[in-house]
């Protein structure tokens, strides 16, 4: 998440407005490309980090610097608040995309083989028995399936944030942004002692985008509250402890993949 972040502000600050939109519109491409890869992948744990990093691409390139560009060509202005931003512009338009959100919220609901445990439990809550696609090629595509989770969640939970913030509805110092800061907690916290017993790798990421996310508003909330310093959001400021933020990344990304790669050697 950090890192997302990073990536996204030094792509603005280096390619700049002349060259960082075409950049977004290539990225989404190599998204497209690296899921389409994972989606002729057999591996099951292959396929997952292709639409892991697929969806990230897309989400990134396609969806977030098209706000930045919708915003930047209506020259919408940032919210300030003593002198400072506090809501980018891309992120102040982002709201009117909530109905989308809703329509494909619902779809999900009535999709009965999605897999998703929330949308289950809601299912089993409403006894519904609704849309379901049993074709193998489909149900057991987990870069698509991957790339879509991550998409959606990190949709839903922007816009929750952003429609809490506010102050027509909440603002951020409201009782129902601590519920949300400290809700997501816990909810991250339950998600990961069960995220600790899953002992396929494939899976365990999937179950992790969830909980990755839902714990990052709890983060983004008090970054909100001015109780930390976003360094990620300043990588000029902060290059060294971004730097040892990425290396750390790649070093369990790769000690992961040899793990991964050693034990189907064995099998």
């Amino acid at each position: 998440m950090p890192l997302g972040h990073t990536a996204m502000i030094l792509m603005e600050k280096i390619l700049g407005h002349d060259y960082v939109f075409k950049a977004a519109l290539f990225l989404g491409i190599a998204g497209s490309a690296v899921m389409i890869y994972g989606y002729k992948c057999k591996n099951n744990t292959i396929a997952t980090i292709s639409g892991l990093f697929a969806g990230l691409f897309i989400w990134t390139g396609w969806i977030e610097f098209a706000h930045v560009y919708v915003a930047h060509t209506l020259n919408v202005p940032p919210l300030m608040e003593a002198n400072e931003i506090v809501t980018k512009p891309e992120y102040l338009i982002m709201p009117a995309s909530a109905g989308f959100l809703c329509f494909f919220l619902i779809y999900f609901l009535f999709k009965t083989d999605t897999g998703c445990n929330f949308y289950i439990t809601l299912q089993r809550f409403f006894k519904i028995k609704g849309l379901s696609n049993k074709t193998p090629a489909v149900k057991n595509n987990y870069a698509i399936i991957t790339s879509v989770e991550i998409i959606m969640i990190l949709w839903t939970f922007y816009l929750l944030l952003l429609f809490t913030y506010d102050i027509k509805f909440f603002g951020d110092k409201h009782f129902v942004t601590h519920l949300i800061a400290y809700g997501s907690l816990l909810w991250s916290a339950y998600l990961f002692v069960k995220l600790l017993k899953i002992d396929n790798l494939g899976r365990a990421i999937r179950y992790a985008i969830p909980t990755v996310i839902i714990f990052w508003n709890f983060v983004e909330i008090l970054g909100r509250w001015n109780l930390f310093k976003e360094i990620w959001i300043h990588p000029n400021e902060h290059w060294l402890e971004v730097t040892f933020i990425l290396i750390v990344f790649l070093v369990i990304l790769s000690y992961t993949m040899i793990g991964f790669t050693k034990r189907n050697k064995t099998v």
